[in-house]
């Protein structure tokens, strides 16, 4: 009886929480569908005939093939650098005998949670000694900068969860070092690679701040756009930033709905 209880609770917790996270999505949802009257009409609708309008009046005022693709090469240029830097770095990290390990594993993942505004001034200054301050790259390194500590720390915990055995029995096959990490190891965290690859891509397609400062007009990313949506002298408020907001989740919620098991999987592995 009481273990019934517990599982009513549970499940009782579980859906208002579930409602807590899931209201703001439905009232962005509507928002992007329901007339412009209907939203600013009191008392508020709560019946409406849902309407195309406000995703034709984004088509009409912004360039969305630009936007789109903006953020798709930010997202994956970010998602790839760090990959290349995060999982051999972590590898190494893992094979290590030191005793410190550990310590600058954590230490790299201290790193992500530093804030942005931090680092946004000297890297907007050095960006523009550069001569890359306007264009993708100056977005695509600041990301992939802050993203590989974090890719470290979870290659980090996937490698050590590998017996070293497994690479030993590849070189006594013949492999070289290199040749067993590729062809032993890295095939048995491929989940924790996809994670982590899924991970860097949210974080730099919802990046707002970046962008804003690093990027000029033809190459600003959607989540920029969002500002303009809402403030801007070309559309009429919420209805635009419901449709923006719209489009620009979809993607990335696709992509986390196809490889959500890869993402368990993959932040579990490892886990201690």
């Amino acid at each position: 009886m009481k273990r019934r209880q517990a599982m009513a609770v549970q499940r009782t917790a579980i859906c208002l929480a579930l409602c807590l996270f899931l209201a703001p999505v439905l009232w962005l949802i509507m928002t992007a569908y329901e007339p412009s009257r209907a939203i600013q009409s009191t008392p508020p609708a709560l019946w409406f005939r849902p309407t195309l309008s406000n995703f034709a009046a984004i088509a009409a005022n912004f360039n969305l093939p630009r936007l789109v693709l903006s953020s798709f090469m930010l997202s994956a240029g970010s998602t790839l650098l760090s990959l290349l830097f995060g999982i051999p770095c972590g590898y190494a990290l893992a094979r290590t005998r030191s005793r410190s390990a550990v310590f600058i594993a954590y230490a790299l993942l201290a790193i992500r949670g530093v804030p942005t505004v931090v680092t946004l001034i000297p890297f907007y200054l050095f960006m523009q000694k550069l001569g890359l301050l306007g264009t993708w790259w100056a977005v695509i390194l600041m990301n992939a900068t802050l993203s590989t500590a974090f890719v470290t720390w979870m290659m980090f915990s996937a490698f050590r969860a590998v017996p070293v055995e497994i690479e030993a029995a590849a070189v006594i096959d013949g492999c070289t070092a290199f040749g067993a990490f590729r062809r032993a190891a890295l095939p048995l965290v491929q989940t924790s690679v996809i994670a982590a690859a899924l991970l860097c891509m949210m974080f730099a397609w919802n990046d707002f701040l970046n962008p804003a400062f690093l990027t000029r007009a033809e190459t600003r990313p959607l989540s920029v756009a969002l500002l303009t949506a809402f403030g801007g002298n070309t559309t009429s408020g919420w209805g635009d930033l419901g449709a923006m907001a719209h489009l620009s989740t979809l993607p990335i919620v696709a992509v986390a709905l196809l490889l959500n098991r890869y993402l368990v999987s993959g932040l579990t592995r490892g886990a201690h």
